[in-house]
């Protein structure tokens, strides 16, 4: 077994750890730990939410979770001898639930906090907590349904530089101040712009603490640096390419998935837990300039669930509500494909929230199927039907 560099206990909060992670980006928060190129190492992770969450039939802690905590991640890690430039290879060897916690949740965020989206169809806080058994899952809350999981890390990025730091606080606000598209244009927020409250930054204390809480970039979204990208295909045997923009790499990880859908459509939409990552890391010298690298690239792992029959509801950019045509809109497209899909599950049995969790979750292929068509952009939701008790196709 890898040497285990990031130890958690699940009975603290991630701040009072004997090694705190963050759970803000800022290229100033100490690495707790440093490898070498080659190094095979385990880091371990808490839930995104910092063990708000409890495995019960309640939802109200789903209501009130507080999202100035999140998410808590692992790390940073330092690597030896990277540099600004360079790319970080991450091959993530083995992800898994840790021992004695091995159950997740998948939520609904009421639309008052986070909402998601479908959060005008779905205001209200819901919850389904799944028991984990080996490579497969299953829920007292959404019954009928089992399937294997493809664990991955939602989050997993390297450190800003103070240059990109600025970047992206700047475009983000600016964001804010011009106000959304017509179909979203309060809710949920636009952007979740620096907020010091309930900050964690590692081993910082004092006026450093301060000023980087003042300044550190929220982890909500995916960025240039990777980040909260919330891939689900980024599994076992996934081999990762990150640009570095800070000496060391800073690479940091959390937000474990059992299993998603594509889009984790309901924003707390994945089998949230806490687990493990084993990872192995090289360096590219030279690496963005060569490749071009804006972005993160990788290669997806050769582990995954393999289902060969699907259900696949399309989408196009009609607004549901009033009947408005949108011109190539992929986001309305996508949305009007879920719907589909949940309103035909609910001729199944089951309810709305039901529906719209477990295409949160499941493994769920999501795609742009369309998007020269003017005026409407086609999206599809492919639903395996392998995963129910029953038979859902029409007849």
């Amino acid at each position: 077994m890898p040497e285990t560099l990031f130890k958690i206990d699940l009975t603290k909060p991630m701040a009072e750890q004997d090694l705190p992670g963050h759970n803000r980006w800022h290229p100033d928060i100490p690495a707790v730990v440093s490898v070498k190129p080659g190094d095979v190492f385990r880091i371990e992770c808490k839930d995104w939410t910092d063990g708000q969450i409890g495995n019960n039939d309640d939802p109200s802690d789903i209501e009130t979770v507080d999202l100035n905590i999140v998410h808590v991640l692992s790390g940073p890690i330092r690597v030896e001898g990277a540099e600004p430039g360079d790319i970080l290879v991450v091959d993530l060897l083995d992800i898994g639930a840790l021992p004695g916690d091995e159950w997740g949740f998948t939520g609904i965020f009421s639309r008052d906090n986070g909402g998601g989206f479908l959060t005008d169809h779905f205001p209200q806080a819901a919850k389904a907590c799944w028991d984990i058994q080996g490579i497969y899952t299953s829920s007292r809350h959404i019954p009928g349904v089992r399937f294997a999981g493809i664990t991955h890390p939602g989050l997993i990025g390297c450190a800003p530089s103070m240059e990109l730091l600025q970047t992206w606080n700047t475009r983000e606000r600016a964001l804010v101040e011009k106000g959304g598209p017509p179909w979203k244009p309060e809710i949920p927020p636009l952007a979740a712009l620096p907020n010091p409250e309930q900050a964690v930054l590692g081993t910082l204390t004092g006026s450093e603490f301060d000023r980087v809480a003042a300044e550190a970039a929220r982890t909500v979204p995916p960025r240039e640096h990777g980040g909260n990208c919330d891939i689900k295909n980024l599994s076992k045997g996934s081999r990762i390419y990150f640009p570095v923009y800070v000496d060391g790499a800073n690479l940091s990880m959390g937000d474990i998935h059992f299993s998603q859908g594509d889009g984790e459509i309901s924003f707390c939409g994945a089998i949230e837990m806490s687990g493990y990552i084993d990872l192995h890391v090289d360096i590219i010298k030279g690496g963005m300039e060569k490749y071009a690298m804006v972005n993160p690239i990788f290669k997806p792992g050769p582990v995954e669930p393999h289902y060969s029959e699907y259900l696949i509801f399309e989408g196009i950019s009609v607004d549901e509500f009033s009947g408005e045509q949108y011109y190539l809109d992929a986001h309305v497209s996508y949305r009007r494909a879920c719907l589909n899909a949940i309103n035909y599950l609910k001729k199944f049995g089951y309810t709305g929230e039901q529906a719209y969790l477990l295409l949160s979750c499941a493994p769920v292929e999501g795609r742009i199927s369309g998007i020269v068509d003017v005026p409407n952009a086609c999206c599809t939701l492919a639903l395996p039907t392998a995963i129910f008790d029953k038979d859902i196709v029409p007849t």
